[in-house]
C-alpha cells in the first residue's frame, strides 16, 4: 500500500530538512519531514496561498490540514489573534509544534478534520485540501467549515484550478453562497467563500 501523507501513523523514516524562508516579511527557518506533506521545501500552492490570503490583525484563525505548519506560521505573525494548527498525521503535528514553538498565539493539535476544535469559531479557515484523499474528504472539509466560522468569517482554499480545483470552488458556492478568487498564479487559484 502506498503510504500518504494523511496517514495517521507515518511508516516512512524521518528525515528533517531545514529550509529558510522569507513570506509576507517574515524571515522563518522551516523544517520540512518525510512522511509529512511537501517533505523538502514549501510547495507552490502552499507559497500562493500564504501570498494572498486575508487575515486582519485581531483575526483567529484555523490552518485545517496544516503539514509542517509553514501557513498556520505566517498567519500567526499577521494577526494578534489565536492560530490553531490541525493535522490527522502525527508526525505533521509534531513537525509543526517544533516549527511553531517560538510563537505564543499559536496552538497545534492533532486530530482528524476539526474533531479538535468542536466548540471554537475562527474568523478565517485556511485549506490546502488533500486533494490525493479523495474528492469525498475535501468536500466533507469544506461542508463543515461553515460549522467553525464566525458571521463574516472565511474559508480561504487554495487549489490547482483544472485538476479538482473547479470542483472545490463550486462545492465553495453551494455550501456558501458566494465565491470569488483572489489570485490566479501559475494554474493555482485561491477560493474565498465568506459566511454571511
Amino acid at each position: 500500500m502506498v503510504e500518504h501523507y494523511f496517514s495517521k501513523k507515518p511508516e516512512v523514516k524521518i528525515k528533517l530538512t531545514k529550509v529558510n524562508l522569507f513570506l509576507r516579511g517574515v524571515d522563518i527557518d522551516i523544517y520540512f519531514s518525510s512522511g509529512v506533506f511537501s517533505s523538502h521545501n514549501l510547495d507552490f500552492g502552499t507559497k500562493v496561498l500564504i501570498e494572498n490570503m486575508l487575515i486582519k490583525e485581531k483575526d483567529d484563525v484555523l490552518d485545517l490540514g496544516c503539514g509542517n505548519g509553514a501557513v498556520g506560521i505566517i498567519a500567526a505573525h499577521l494577526t494578534k489573534g489565536k492560530v490553531y494548527l490541525t493535522d490527522i498525521n502525527e508526525r505533521a503535528c509534531e513537525i509543526a509544534e517544533k516549527n511553531s514553538k517560538k510563537l505564543s498565539n499559536i496552538k497545534v493539535l492533532c486530530g482528524n478534520m476539526y474533531e479538535t476544535v468542536k466548540n471554537k469559531k475562527f474568523n478565517i479557515i485556511l485549506l490546502n485540501p488533500p486533494q490525493t484523499a479523495g474528492k469525498k474528504v475535501c468536500f466533507e472539509m469544506i461542508e463543515k467549515a461553515k460549522n467553525y466560522l464566525k458571521k463574516n468569517g472565511s474559508l480561504q482554499l487554495v487549489a490547482r484550478h483544472n485538476k479538482g480545483g473547479k470542483g472545490l470552488s463550486e462545492k465553495m458556492k453551494e455550501v456558501f453562497g458566494n465565491l470569488d478568487t483572489l489570485v490566479k498564479q501559475g494554474g493555482f487559484r485561491v477560493y474565498i467563500s465568506k459566511l454571511k
